[in-house]
């Protein structure tokens, strides 16, 4: 299994049964990395319309053989312009396919389509694997409480957390979520790709110094790897 970072909030996780899934595809970011994996996808998770998540979803699922999962205003979007398979969800729900479960979770955020329209609730998705290995993609997001119940229900193995503030949670808020969460292993995304994003690794840690419970804090470049 491999989980690799294409910066902003773009994540592929690679199954142990092969199946490849990309989740918040925007793949023509300012730091993008210059070798991108651009499918076939099995899973495309959207976790809301904005358009730095939307990202390159139509040329990606151009063909039936990729599965688009988002929240029902969006599928709706995304079927009109012609993305072939598209399953909508809402929050709470769970969506289990080929050995895999999607779960989508609450996010506080905005969510609003290209045309300006409403995009439906912004998420985060609780993604398990077929060994139940569980991966927590909070999506754009402010602190909240619930976060809480997401660890303590599914108790994911790595969390995938925001920290870049201004559009989403700041260092501070996010050490905060990661005692909420409990989850032993947090990779940090949606910071560094514009200068607004003012968030750092290294001011994250530094809050996290005010916590008893560090979880591991494993940076990745855009581009990098880990294996699971």
């Amino acid at each position: 299994m491999k989980l690799t970072y294409y910066g902003h909030s773009c994540f592929k996780i690679e199954t142990l049964q092969g199946k490849k899934i990309i989740i918040d595809p925007w793949l023509s970011h300012p730091k993008a990395p210059s070798k991108i994996d651009e499918g076939p996808y099995d899973f495309i998770l959207i976790t809301h319309a904005h358009g730095d998540h939307l990202g390159d979803v139509l040329k990606l699922a151009r063909s039936s053989a990729t599965e688009v999962i988002a929240i029902h205003e969006i599928q709706q979007f995304i079927i009109k312009k012609g993305v072939p398979k598209a399953t909508g969800m809402n929050i709470g729900g769970t969506y289990r396919v080929a050995g895999l479960s999607f779960i989508m979770v609450p996010a506080l955020h905005s969510s609003s389509l290209p045309d300006g329209s409403y995009g439906g609730e912004p998420c985060g998705f609780v993604v398990v694997l077929e060994n139940g290995f569980t991966i927590y993609h909070a999506g754009d997001t402010g602190l909240f409480g619930d976060m809480s119940l997401i660890g303590e229900l599914y108790s994911p193995q790595i969390a995938l957390i925001p920290i870049g503030d201004h559009y989403v949670m700041g260092p501070r808020e996010a050490a905060k979520a990661c005692q909420l969460l409990k989850a032993p292993k947090v990779i940090p995304m949606h910071y560094g790709t514009f200068p607004i994003l003012t968030g750092t690794v290294e001011e994250f840690l530094r809050e996290l110094e005010k916590y008893s419970f560090k979880p591991e804090i494993i940076p990745l470049a855009p581009g990098e790897s880990l294996e699971l």
